[in-house]
């Protein structure tokens, strides 16, 4: 029988794969790292580069650690590594634009001050004296200073050079097309361009882990949302922060839908809007936020980024005279509960999950990888991820 090729294979080359590669070569293993594309070619590369964070609050649970945990792990990547990732802590401010979402502001506000995170409710002066862009209709803002944001391939790419240097293999151009299991242990991982024999084996592939998680004969309930995105051409900065608006926040905190939930349109009917972006530091205005189930090619559609540009119009009025330059979409990770898979796939000894981010998988990805990385270390789950354990869902193909 043939030695292991590597410790600890790898499938999926985006920030949570290479924060979980970085972080297991750290802990001295040995790692390949499988991707089927180049690094970042998926969603982790496509988003918007915000970066979710209202500090670590009192008693932080799995969204603390998880957005808390990643600023912490860009601003190394930025600061301490000296790789340039664009990190910048903008803070992020989130339009209110009707007395509704200013009762379901408010009241959120509150209910996260008490348990020691940080936001503030402000008016729409002390919003406009933030960002003198924002409308001068709207009801105010929930303010949160700890937000940030990032260049997207470029801070995972980051993740995959500093795995390498720590002595991991990162192989593109790699799809896995097969995984059996070993009579005495371990995992052989076959690819386009040959097979690998691994020890243990980490699924970190997005919105396609259901695929993958066929080749070992189970269900993984993780279902590819699409998000669109546009731009327009790089400007002088006129845009500071990270914006979002509370419309859907509130929207799905009145019902988060079906499976899974916080979709913006669910069997063509639109049930919200969800609106987000950013300027890039080479001026580009980029925003987003359209969501739904996608079942091929995951194209931008005409009508969703109509509804998005107009919606960012009524928070930013001046985006109204400015052209679209480029539109694109991505493939997000929506687990059918909306709660991460982090940790051991039940069933498949040495087997382990990191996915179902949804769409902040960016913001949440390099904390989600590195409380991976130290599980498949340790041997010991952070009490953190019980909610995300994978036992809850994950079944025997053909099982109910």
């Amino acid at each position: 029988m043939p030695s292991p090729d590597t410790e600890i294979a790898i499938v999926g080359g985006g920030i949570a794969g290479a924060s979980a590669a970085y972080h297991l070569a750290r802990h001295g293993h040995r790692v390949t790292l499988l991707e089927r594309g180049e690094i970042a070619s998926g969603a982790s590369g496509l988003n918007a580069g915000a970066i979710d964070s209202v500090g670590w609050g009192d008693r932080p649970d799995l969204q603390a650690h998880l957005t808390a945990g990643s600023v912490e792990l860009f601003q190394a990547l930025q600061l301490e590594h000296g790789e340039d990732v664009e990190f910048r802590q903008s803070g992020a401010l989130q339009a209110i634009q009707t007395p509704a979402q200013h009762d379901f502001a408010r009241e959120r506000v509150r209910a996260l001050r008490e348990r020691g995170y940080r936001v503030e409710l402000l008016t729409a002066r002390e919003a406009r004296s933030l960002e003198p862009g924002l409308a001068p209709g709207l009801l105010g803002a929930m303010y949160s200073p700890l937000r940030a944001q990032a260049d997207p391939v470029k801070a995972t790419r980051a993740l995959a050079t500093l795995a390498r240097r720590r002595g991991a293999t990162v192989l593109t151009h790699q799809e896995v097309t097969g995984i059996q299991p070993r009579p005495r242990g371990g995992y052989v991982v076959s690819t386009s361009t040959g097979s690998l024999v691994a020890e243990m084996l980490v699924l970190a592939a997005g919105a396609w882990c259901a695929h993958v998680g066929t080749l070992l004969a189970l269900e993984i309930p993780i279902v590819p949302v699409r998000g669109q995105m546009w731009a327009t051409a790089p400007l002088p900065p006129r845009i500071f922060h990270t914006i979002s608006s509370t419309e859907s926040a509130a929207a799905w905190h009145r019902d988060p839908g079906g499976s899974p939930p916080e979709l913006t349109g669910r069997d063509g009917t639109r049930v919200t809007r969800h609106l987000y972006g950013r300027q890039r530091r080479d001026g580009e205005i980029v925003f987003g936020g359209d969501r739904d189930l996608c079942r091929g090619e995951p194209l931008p559609h005409p009508a969703g980024i109509d509804v998005n540009r107009r919606h960012a119009a009524e928070v930013l009025p001046f985006l109204r005279e400015l052209p679209t330059a480029r539109t694109w979409a991505g493939l997000m990770p929506f687990s059918a509960d909306g709660k991460p898979l982090i940790g051991r796939l039940p069933g498949r000894e040495g087997a382990f999950i990191v996915s179902g981010l949804a769409s902040s998988g960016f913001g949440r990805g390099p904390m989600a990888g590195k409380l991976l990385a130290d599980l498949v270390h340790t041997g010991k789950p952070a009490q953190a991820l019980a909610e995300a354990d994978p036992a809850r869902c994950v079944r025997e193909r053909g099982r109910g």
